[in-house]
Order: C-alpha cells, then structure tokens, then sequence
C-alpha cells in the first residue's frame, strides 16, 4: 500500500478523508476497521508478558480500531501521536495536567471554553497552578506576560461565543522563548481549515464530539501532539487510564470520511446568513471571523483555510435590563433551529450565550449575544426561523 500513501498524500482532503485511518487488506478486504472490544489481551508466554513485547497489552492502551482512529487524526494533524478521551473537556484536561504541575505558572486565553475556565478555576488552582487570563490580541506581546514557572500558554482561535482570533505563530514564538508548551482548542476550523502544529503549536485539541462526528450522537476528545511532547502526553494520558471506546471510536472514523463535504455546507450557509443578518437592523453585530466587517478578519484570511457554521450575533437590545426578554423572545419563537448547547451536528442550534466569567472580553454592551449553529438544512428554511426570531425580539 506505499504506493496509495504516496498518492494520497498529494490528494485533496476529501478524497484522503475517505482513505486514511486504515488498510482493508489488513482486515480481509473489509474498508471498514472492524470493532474490536477489549480489556483484557492474552500473551503467548511469560517473558513477553512480562515485557509487553507485543503490539497490544491492554484494552485502555488501543485496540485496531481506536488505532484506526489515532492514525487517520495524526494524518490529518501531521501529529506524531494521538490520545482518544471520553468528550472535549477531557481533551483539554487531560494535558493541563499531563503538562502542568504545583508551582507552574499558565496562561490562558480569556475567551476561551468556559469548562476549561472552571477546570483552570477550581481543579488547576487546588493542584497549586497559577493561572493568567490574557487578552486573545495580545499576539507578540504575551512575552511580557511570560514568567521563569511559565509551563503552558493554551489559545483558542476563534474563540469560543464570541470568535475573537489569534496570531498563533506569534504567541507560539514567544512562549518557546519562554520554555513553555503551547496548547490549542482547535475545534471550529478542524485540522481541515487550519492545521495547529504548521503555526507552531505544540498541543492540538479537538471535541470531535463537534464536526468529526457530526451526527450528534457520540461524545469523544482528540489530542494530537508533535514528535517533542508526544512522550509526555502519551506517558500523562496512561497515569490517568482515560480512553475512548471502540465503539465511539468506529462511529467518529465512520463520521470522518464525509467531514469535508459537510464542512463546506456548513461553512456556504453560515456565511450566506451571517452577511444577510449585517444587513438586518435587529443586529448590531455579527461575529463571524470569515466577514471583512470582523476585527480578526486578517488574522482569518491569513491562517485559516475556510470557515466552519458557527458564529454569533449581537441582538439590539434597548437596554441591559431588556437582555434576557429579548433573547428568550428570539430562542421561544425558533422552530427549526434547536435550543442546545453543543455543535457540529448535522442540525442548527442556537443558545443565549452567558460571557459573565469574562475577566478582558467582556460582554457586548449593546445587547444580548445569541450563538447559531448553522446545520444542514436548506438556507431558506433556516433564514425564515431567524426572521421569526427577530420579530418576536423586536416586539419583546
């Protein structure tokens, strides 16, 4: 199979999402890995067990088909290795820990996941870490913030709600200058529309519980790392004994081969509707980084390769007083759109967004901020629940 590794790696992404991952001829000509349940795993004699001399040992430290999984994640990361955890958050808890110890120092963008907030707030400050919220512009500039115990700067570009970007290159030069590890939340772009580890980023994290799935059915985290730190992650994520299942595992890799072509619908219709609701009065803002109009629009243009279906809006809101009614009005008159707190599925949802942990991205002053995942149904459709939303914000 040299030959298809060589071919495919000039491929295009989706024709290379519909191949990697495993070999049919390693599984009698089957194009699909089988799933194999394991915890237990038998050796031929003694010295072998007692060396682990074989490819398989245990069921918590792969199997062929969560293998099939890590192999088409590093292809498409260009990882050196890839852990499976149960769901997003873990992806990010998992380094925090496997990377930081008491005494250390983290930096940590301030628009970023709100879990991985109370994580750093509560499970990171109890194990003796001190943690620093900085600005998501600060760019070069965070070296200024960096300290001797500086051991991990973690970004997230965009960010999460309100989709603020990054310059990862930067920030990622001047925290190895420091000696620290730098970590990503990579889950809007997806290593197809931006690949974290060719801007310098050591750590790349996704909740492929978002559009690797796709199907909102399955929970599961990735965590891909380059050739320097994945001993450490590696070492770190067995201490723990955390794992994603092989049944999850096959449905993720199965969500996978259609991942581009569901991208790019996501990608036309959020854009679509993002530059019609600039158009609309009951907006004062859309936080889109694919939109000119957006402050990040460069960064986007720069270092991204496309846009995925979620961004938010800013609604009119009269006065802070009128922030809930107005969006609950907006949420209430949905009938297409689903009021959920996750994304990436094939189905649009939409939440009222709470930023009160913010401690440098404060809330939009003019209204309340409603995220919209846009899903796969037909633009018109959607637009029309946004219309009802809207009018019955505007009479709220």
């Amino acid at each position: 199979m040299k030959d298809k590794a060589e071919v495919l790696a000039g491929a295009g992404d989706n024709t290379r999402l519909a191949h990697i991952g495993n070999d049919p001829m390693d599984f009698h000509g089957f194009v699909n890995p089988p799933v194999v349940h394991a915890s237990t795993v038998l050796f031929p004699n003694a010295a072998t067990m007692e060396n682990r001399a074989q490819k398989y040992s245990y069921g918590t430290r792969g199997t062929p088909t969560t293998d099939a999984l890590c192999d088409a994640i590093n292809e498409l990361e260009g990882s050196a290795g890839t852990i499976l955890v149960p769901s997003g958050l873990a992806a990010v808890t998992v380094p925090f820990l496997a990377f930081l110890s008491a005494g250390d120092h983290a930096l940590i963008v301030d628009s970023v996941y709100s879990p991985t907030r109370h994580f750093c707030d509560t499970m990171l400050k109890r194990l003796g870490v001190t943690v620093e919220y900085y600005d998501p512009a600060i760019g070069a500039g965070i070296a200024r913030l960096m300290r001797p115990n500086t051991k991990l700067v973690h970004t997230e570009a965009p960010g999460s709600n309100t989709f603020e970007m990054q310059d990862i290159r930067a920030i990622a030069d001047a925290a190895h200058k420091g000696g620290a590890v730098v970590s990503i939340d990579n889950t809007w772009a997806t290593p197809l529309y931006f690949k974290p580890l060719d801007h310098g980023v050591d750590i790349s994290i996704h909740a492929a519980t978002k559009y690797p799935a796709g199907h909102s059915d399955i929970l599961m985290g990735t965590v891909s790392a380059n050739a320097k730190h994945w001993p450490q992650l590696w070492e770190g994520n067995l201490a723990m004994g955390i794992c994603g299942s092989p049944d999850d595992s096959y449905q993720l890799l199965r969500g996978l081969r259609t991942m581009g072509v569901r991208l790019e619908r996501h990608q036309e219709s959020a854009l679509r509707l993002a530059e019609w609701l600039e158009g609309r009065d009951e907006v004062v803002r859309v936080l889109h980084p694919a939109l000119p109009s957006f402050p990040g629009h460069d960064l986007w243009k720069r270092d991204f390769k496309g846009a995925s279906g979620i961004f938010s809006i800013v609604l009119e809101g009269e006065s802070p007083d009128r922030f809930r009614a107005k969006a609950h009005a907006f949420l209430d008159a949905l009938r297409i759109f689903g009021l959920g707190y996750s994304w990436g599925g094939y189905e649009s949802l939409a939440v009222h967004v709470n930023l009160s942990d913010r401690t440098i991205c404060k809330a939009p002053k003019e209204g309340p901020v409603l995220r919209l995942q846009i899903g796969l149904e037909d633009v018109t459709d959607i637009r029309a629940d946004i219309e009802r939303g809207l009018a019955a914000a505007r009479a709220a």
